[in-house]
């Protein structure tokens, strides 16, 4: 078990690593060819903070294990909502934009609730599944999301991401290299999470609820920790919600066309709790001060998080 322990951290560190040589080289090559920094934002560097998680859940899809697959994503939003806004607002209160409280923070909730729903059509199918029909209904929604931040984003004045003119080796090799490192991380992360998960005699809900959601998670607390530090709310809560909406709309989707997702109803109860975060993160916004998170409310979001997820450990131990 200490060997696969390891294996894990090392797959963690592949994953984030190579992440960031994929956004490095694709950002390159992306402004040798006069790409917009807009279209970089929305698409490159999106895509390399939701890279952890969209690899591991295609090794998880294609070995044929739904629960790795979803627990991992709603462990993460789970884990992004509950512990990394509680660190991040115990550090310094999160004052929170009116887009974000009016807008994107309702379509998280939105958004999960329309996963609840799909996933639970057991009334109008034999099998609850999470089917390639309701990936596409997913990858449609995220190409609406996307196109909603693209318009908001025309409307902001938007920092040039920073560039240092790299030769096309160097593009390439960061590209290989960024490839080569989140497919061995993510191939890392999965066989030893499940041979820990055997060697414990504990679900793989309980395994992708906790160890993979939190590593395949460790770009966003380490960003929303940056910002909460430098006092960048926007950053700090922006980096969580939209982090949650891609891992829904994204990666979810992409999963599930791999190979439809077998839904466990245990799930449930994971989903209620992800819901009522988000409802909670919603009234936070307009009682108190509002638009802010204060001290208190992320003590409750981090005292909640730490208890309910030592409440379902034990529960398997």
């Amino acid at each position: 078990m200490i060997l696969s322990s390891i294996l894990i951290i090392v797959g963690f560190a592949s994953l984030i690593f190579g992440a960031n040589w994929l956004v490095n080289g694709a950002s390159g090559l992306a402004k040798k060819y006069n790409i917009p920094d807009l279209v970089i934002g929305l698409t490159v560097v999106a895509f390399g903070t939701s890279a952890p998680e969209l690899v591991v859940n295609s090794v998880a899809s294609v070995d044929g294990l739904s629960d790795i697959v979803l627990a991992n994503i709603i462990g993460s939003n789970n884990f992004n909502l509950f512990l990394i806004l509680g660190i991040a607002g115990l550090v310094y209160p999160i004052t929170v934009q009116s887009s974000t409280a009016w807008r994107e923070i309702p379509i998280s909730l939105i958004i999960t609730i329309l996963l609840f729903c799909l996933a639970n059509d057991f009334f109008i199918y034999p099998n609850s599944e999470i089917s390639r029909l309701d990936g596409i209904i997913l990858l449609l929604s995220f190409l609406c999301f996307l196109y909603y931040i693209f318009k908001q984003m025309k409307t902001e004045v938007i920092e040039a991401i920073p560039y240092v003119q790299k030769s096309n080796i160097k593009i390439w090799s960061l590209i290989i290299l960024g490839f080569s490192g989140l497919i061995i991380g993510g191939k890392l992360v999965v066989d030893n999470s499940i041979g820990i998960a055997t060697e414990l005699g504990i679900s793989q809900k309980i395994i992708g609820l906790t160890i993979i959601a939190a590593g395949t998670s460790l770009p966003e607390l380490i960003t929303s920790l940056v910002a909460a530090f430098k006092k960048n709310s926007d950053i700090a809560i922006g980096n969580v919600i939209g982090s949650n909406i891609f891992n829904v709309l994204l990666i979810l989707g992409i999963s599930s066309l791999i190979k439809p997702i077998e839904y466990n109803q245990i799930f449930n109860q994971e989903f209620a709790i992800l819901i009522g975060g988000t409802v909670f993160l919603i009234i936070a916004m307009f009682t108190g001060k509002k638009k802010k998170l204060d001290r208190w409310e992320a003590f409750i979001l981090l005292s909640f998080y730490l208890i309910y997820t030592t409440y379902l450990v034990s529960k398997e131990l």
